[in-house]
């Protein structure tokens, strides 16, 4: 009988594994989708194919063929994986450490550098001290254990904050602080609880105060080396072409799996730090391999973080979440957390430090907890327990409280509570334009002479040197990557135009961001002229809305440009309407869009409709042996401007 069960646990594991990257990579695909955090629907899809199932199971008014359904679909980690259950939380732990160590690049933080450095040296030990109190005081958890809870408590999940960033359109300087924060306190909080899990460890031998912070120097600072000497180790193998393309990527994984092996065998639970302190040290290496990583961060990384939430969610039983929901001690805490010790720590540590207060106060509030501190404490809740400490496993539930509560008051009050403060964009007016040439170029000045933020963005440095020189502001890089997630200003822009000789590239990109902005804010150049539509395209659902009011291809409006064609804008008002520009200009000209009186940006399609009042700026393409002749002052308001909406050219 006994043989029986374990065959079948054998051979229902394989559908199990599949089963948490369906639910993983589906929580993932449903939240781009919906536009909603991941870390919500990821813990959603855990409980119902976990606990909820296990509670269905208890009821025996089920069939047969629907109970073993149900037992084959239930997700009990601890049971289903067994002895491998701690080794492989551990080992996803760590890569997903090695990601966030290789997102930290110290140059990146340009303007934030001063007011990060306070969060993280002043900000992040005060929330650990008070963090610790509040878990002992509060919720009674022993002291050594409480201190190693508010370690992990300081982080600050970037996965989450990047999302929100981009809908809330924060004004640059507190969305910089935010993301810079939570890159660099999500690797150092898990680090925080790493030393804190040693230091318990080490005191269950009963060697004195002294003896123990020894060994946790030691152990602190052989990770780090063992870290650092093996990611300049892997870098320069690269720079020195040791090493395939094609291999690369498997050899980074295969790479940091031995590293966090080799740490823990020489000093246990050091590897966390190691992987973390490679993955760092080879973000601030050069070498030309640097995509290679983003590939791996955006591939692995992605499963790994949304497997382990679905699984460490799964593992919660009913009476843990009736606990969560019923115990006042786990409220009181999560309240104490958010409300005092954060807005507290982050307004003193701030002082001084260039923030205003409501920016500071808008920094304290916005506070979402990620993937990592549920993953942490995941393992070292197992670790705890396997230590004889059974108090550890009151770490879960405390920190999928602090995660939900958190995210939820980020995710509901971020707009809100950034207006009030005056920290938002308002929307914004600014424009991103992807894809760098002469035409491309062209645009981005006259929309700066309008007042309009431009940034250029564009994989290829050479082809942005026009723009640096003028003085815009560039993205270098892939804008459909992770990495940008996390480089790029999202603040900057509430428009996006695609121009890049690549049709189904521009579609990509306007698809991607059009969840962001809205799909009334996304535009890419036609992928070919009307007269030559030949009904192949992409279809209109699964592209941008067609830039201008002529709807000229890129090679169209390449060849415009090369044969004169330039830039010219110009008011309309009571003196010079609509009938005086057609006039002058004649139907030939391409508008691109209008700047209305109060600020506002409307991009033009062909065929479209719009009012065009008094006080809106044009910008439009034309040839450039024309020119624009105001009449007199006796001229009087077309129909256009006045009346029913006026039909565009073309």
């Amino acid at each position: 009988m006994a043989a029986d069960l374990a065959h079948h646990a054998v051979s229902v594991l394989p559908i199990k594994i599949a089963l948490i990257g369906a639910l993983g990579i589906g929580a993932q695909w449903l939240a781009w989708r919906l536009q909603r955090p991941a870390i919500v629907l990821m813990a959603i899809a855990g409980l119902i194919f976990g606990p909820l199932i296990g509670w269905m199971l208890t009821g025996q008014f089920w069939p047969d063929i629907i109970r073993n359904f149900l037992e084959t679909i239930r997700l009990n980690p601890v049971e289903d994986f067994g002895d491998v259950y701690r080794p492989m939380i551990g080992l996803a732990v760590a890569i997903i450490l090695f990601e966030g160590g290789l997102t930290l690049r110290f140059k990146d933080l340009g303007d934030a550098t001063r007011a990060v450095n306070r969060m993280v040296f002043i900000a992040a030990p005060i929330v650990w001290v008070a963090g610790a109190a509040a878990a002992h005081y509060i919720v009674g958890l022993p002291l050594d254990i409480a201190i190693m809870v508010g370690g992990l408590f300081v982080v600050t999940g970037p996965t989450v904050i990047m999302p929100l960033l981009r809908q809330a359109h924060l004004k640059s300087k507190p969305a910089n602080v935010l993301k810079w924060e939570g890159i660099v306190n999500d690797p150092l909080g898990a680090l925080f609880a790493v030393g804190g899990f040693e230091f318990i460890r080490l005191t269950q031998t009963g060697d004195p105060l002294v003896l123990v912070f020894g060994k946790l120097i030691f152990a602190a600072v052989l990770g780090t080396v063992i870290g650092i000497i093996s990611g300049i180790g892997l870098a320069s193998a690269f720079r020195r072409g040791l090493i395939p393309e094609y291999l690369k990527a498997p050899i980074v994984l295969a790479w940091v799996l031995f590293i966090y092996a080799l740490a823990n065998a020489l000093a246990d639970e050091t590897g966390l730090l190691a992987v973390t302190a490679l993955g760092m040290t080879m973000a601030n290496t050069k070498f030309a391999s640097m995509v290679e990583f983003r590939r791996f961060k955006e591939n692995i990384a992605i499963i790994l973080v949304s497997g382990v939430f679905v699984i460490l969610t799964a593992t919660l039983t009913p009476e843990v979440l009736r606990d969560m929901f019923t115990n006042w001690r786990v409220g009181a805490f999560v309240l104490v957390m958010m409300i005092f010790i954060r807005p507290i720590a982050v307004m003193l540590s701030t002082l001084w430090s260039g923030l205003t207060w409501r920016e500071a106060l808008l920094i304290g509030w916005i506070q979402p907890r990620g993937v990592v501190a549920v993953a942490v404490a995941g393992l070292f809740a197992a670790e705890l327990q396997a230590l004889g400490r059974p108090e550890g496993a009151e770490f879960v539930p405390l920190a999928f409280a602090l995660v939900f509560a958190s995210v939820l008051a980020a995710g509901f009050t971020i707009g809100p509570v950034a207006k009030l403060l005056g920290q938002s964009e308002g929307g914004g007016h600014g424009v991103m334009i992807v894809g760098a040439n002469p035409w491309t170029l062209g645009l981005a000045k006259a929309l700066k002479d309008m007042d309009v933020r431009v940034t250029m963005a564009d994989t290829n440095w050479r082809r942005l040197r026009g723009a640096r020189l003028e003085g815009l502001s560039t993205f270098y890089g892939e804008v459909l990557s992770e990495n940008a997630d996390y480089t790029m200003d999202h603040s900057a822009f509430n428009h996006i135009i695609t121009a890049t000789p690549n049709d189904a590239y521009n579609a990509l990109v306007c698809v991607e961001f059009a969840p962001e902005l809205g799909r009334h804010r996304v535009f890419q150049v036609a992928g070919q002229d009307k007269d030559d539509a030949d009904g192949d395209g992409i279809a209109f659902t699964s592209r941008g809305r067609t830039l201008s009011s002529r709807g000229r291809s890129f090679d169209a409006l390449t060849r415009d440009w090369w044969s004169g064609w330039r830039f010219r804008s110009t008011k309309i008002s009571e003196n010079y309407t609509m009938d005086d520009f057609y006039e002058n200009r004649g139907e030939e000209v391409d508008i691109i869009l209008l700047k209305k009186a109060d600020g506002s940006l409307e991009f033009l399609q062909p065929g479209g409709q719009t009012r065009i009042t008094e006080g809106t700026l044009l910008s439009f393409c034309a040839a450039s042996d024309t020119t624009d002749q105001p009449r007199g002052q006796g001229a009087k308001v077309s129909e256009g401007l006045s009346g029913p909406a006026s039909p565009l050219p073309g």
